[in-house]
């Protein structure tokens, strides 16, 4: 993306995603890396995303009051240090501009900022007082704003766990403080950037309206983003200067700006984490996408945006284009065989291709623990797999017939012109005749119907045999019996023939079904396991920043916070999930899909006889 592009516009205080924008993000498959910048207007946001995009120019800066960003803009580039992703900069509207003058739009715009970024960037100017902790006042109000489940009635019990949730699925915080002109003192002792920031964020002991409400945004900010980080900025340029930021080179800037605006970069570049919803599944530039409309859409109707709704309209939408792509997958595959080939090729490439259309479908698919989208692949590779065949026959009728064809002339034109009309003819014929049935078979790539066409062939010829036999004046009575029986018994022979060549096909098509079956179950199996770690690892790392921020309190005096913290810790670790090491959960999710396996042979041939027209 060479420029960025408004992702979300704002206006009027309508929010509304554009489609060049998510169309886009649709075309990136890679992991995103999803850094967002928000903070009140005119405080040098842009810069610092276009510092993030290895670009002068880009986001717009704005050399007077009024805010340059409206709604949310987009800036996807190559991830410079984690190679296969993409990193996607967004930055976001001003809050608090003058000329819009409406809170409620700036929450949303900050609440979207959370909702899509895996790092939130907050910039201010000027030091980490008690203003600027109010400033952030929107971080008090995301419990209305953004929910984790689904609405239900539930109890306030049940909201307060969601809200202990929150820190499971919100992005790291870094607090980028611009202009900062002060010591980095507390108490005449010296203190870094990080620990500036967690003395701005102590909680003041007291239960009084004056002590909760300089509380609240502290403990918001504490409780819902454990990840913290600070980045000190002295002013870049002289004032005279700040207007024309955009133009000045690098060698311009205040060499301790560019030093703190270098580590601040490489921090983001090495320690903002891949976008993730919940369960622990990484997001792709085309799932983002999703996520985006499916949040603006639920704004713009009135409602409030619901990471548990977003992730399963996400995943119908996803595990539907994984069948389509899986199927593609198949499809392209076998459309390179040319027909007819043997049972034995025909098999083969239906394994692989319907191996590799799994592999597809399982890369993109998530969420799918019923198997319903994969029975749904399963079932629609069978239909693929019954045309293929049935094309595939065909073929071979074609080509046998054909070959056969050829192959008697000479002994059509021999029976027209009377050759084997003669005393010793039939002897003549049945040479002919075993010739033409040796030479059929030493020709290769007849395919599957070979045999059946052939036994066809000799039971069309079995009259014309009989009339050169009847006709043949040499022939005692006696031996014409004895002839009549050893056609008989040839004509058996090749009627075993064709059934055994029949039997074959059916046991071939059953064993590709059952290895199928088998790998489709482990491969989901892997998937799942793969799955439940990642939300295993999640909740840990949720239960691990509750405990630490439970500790922090102990240590600070407030006995009673951390002992309310318990609860919410309890909650975490009863939402984690088990190990099943009785293997349950899979017995029970995966089990549907055996018996859907065992019913997979008769749907082939039914999607045959189907084909063909003969119904059930």
């Amino acid at each position: 993306m060479e420029s960025p592009v408004c992702l979300i516009e704002n206006i009027d205080g309508t929010l509304r995603v554009v489609q060049e924008a998510t169309e886009y993000l649709m075309r990136i498959n890679q992991p995103v890396v999803v850094v967002a910048v928000v903070g009140l207007y005119r405080t040098g946001k842009s810069y610092l995303m276009n510092k993030l995009a290895g670009k002068r120019k880009g986001f717009a800066l704005g050399a007077t009051v009024q805010s340059k960003t409206k709604g949310i803009w987009m800036w996807c580039v190559p991830h410079p240090v984690k190679e296969g992703h993409t990193l996607v900069l967004l930055d976001t509207e001003g809050l608090g501009d003058v000329e819009k003058g409406d809170q409620k739009n700036d929450a949303w715009i900050f609440s979207l900022a959370i909702l899509l970024s895996s790092t939130l960037v907050y910039n201010s100017r000027g030091t980490i007082d008690n203003q600027a902790v109010e400033n952030l006042q929107y971080v008090t109000e995301l419990t209305e704003r953004i929910k984790v489940k689904a609405p239900s009635a539930s109890s306030a019990e049940d909201d307060d766990a969601e809200d202990a949730q929150f820190v499971q699925f919100f992005p790291s915080f870094v607090w980028a403080v611009r202009d900062f002109t002060l010591l980095l003192e507390i108490d005449g002792r010296q203190v870094n950037e990080d620990q500036y920031l967690e003395h701005a964020l102590t909680l003041k002991k007291g239960r009084d309206r004056r002590t909760v409400d300089y509380n609240l945004p502290r403990e918001c900010i504490r409780n819902y983003f454990p990840t913290r980080k600070c980045f000190i900025f002295e002013t870049p340029a002289p004032p005279e200067k700040m207007a024309h930021l955009e133009s000045m080179t690098e060698s311009e800037l205040s060499p301790s700006f560019q030093a703190v605006a270098f580590d601040f970069c490489n921090y983001i570049f090495k320690e903002s984490s891949v976008k993730k919803v919940k369960g622990g599944l990484p997001v792709t530039g085309r799932m983002l996408s999703h996520l985006a409309k499916t949040y603006v859409e639920t704004i713009a109707s009135g409602g409030v945006p619901c990471l548990e709704n977003a992730v399963l309209t996400m995943a119908q939408i996803e595990n539907q284009a994984a069948v389509e792509e899986g199927l593609q997958v198949y499809q392209r595959g076998m459309q390179g065989l040319t027909f007819p080939v043997s049972m034995e090729e025909m098999s083969n490439e239906h394994r692989n291709w319907d191996s590799q259309a799994t592999k597809t479908f399982m890369s993109r698919s998530f969420k799918d623990d019923s198997g319903e989208y994969l029975k749904t692949l399963a079932d629609a590779i069978n239909k693929e797999y019954a045309s293929f065949l049935l094309k595939n026959e065909d073929m071979s009728e074609k080509v046998c017939r054909q070959l056969l064809s050829e192959l008697s002339e000479d002994m059509a034109n021999k029976l027209k012109n009377g050759f084997y009309a003669k005393p010793g003819g039939y002897e003549l014929y049945c040479s002919d005749h075993d010739n033409l049935v040796a030479e059929y078979r030493k020709r290769p790539k007849k395919g599957v119907k070979a045999e059946e066409v052939l036994e066809n062939f000799l039971k069309e010829k079995s009259v014309e045999s009989n009339s050169v036999l009847q006709a043949d004046k040499n022939i005692s009575e006696k031996e014409r019996k004895i002839h009549e029986e050893k056609v008989k018994a040839a004509m058996l022979e090749q009627e075993k023939k064709a059934e055994e060549q029949k039997r074959l096909e059916l046991e071939r098509t059953l064993q590709d079904e059952r290895r199928s079956q088998e790998e489709k179950l482990q491969m989901m199996r892997e998937k799942m396991e793969e799955d439940l770690k990642s939300q295993r690892k999640e909740a840990e790392r949720a239960v691990e920043c509750k405990l630490k921020e439970q500790r922090d309190l102990l240590e600070k005096g407030f006995k009673d916070k951390a002992e309310m913290m318990s609860q919410e810790i309890e909650n975490l670790k009863a939402e984690r999930p088990k190990e099943d090491k009785s293997g349950n959960f899979f017995t029970n999710h995966l089990f549907p899909l055996i018996g859907h396996g065992l019913q997979a042979l008769s749907t082939v041939y039914q999607y045959k006889a189907l084909k063909k027209g003969l119904g059930f």
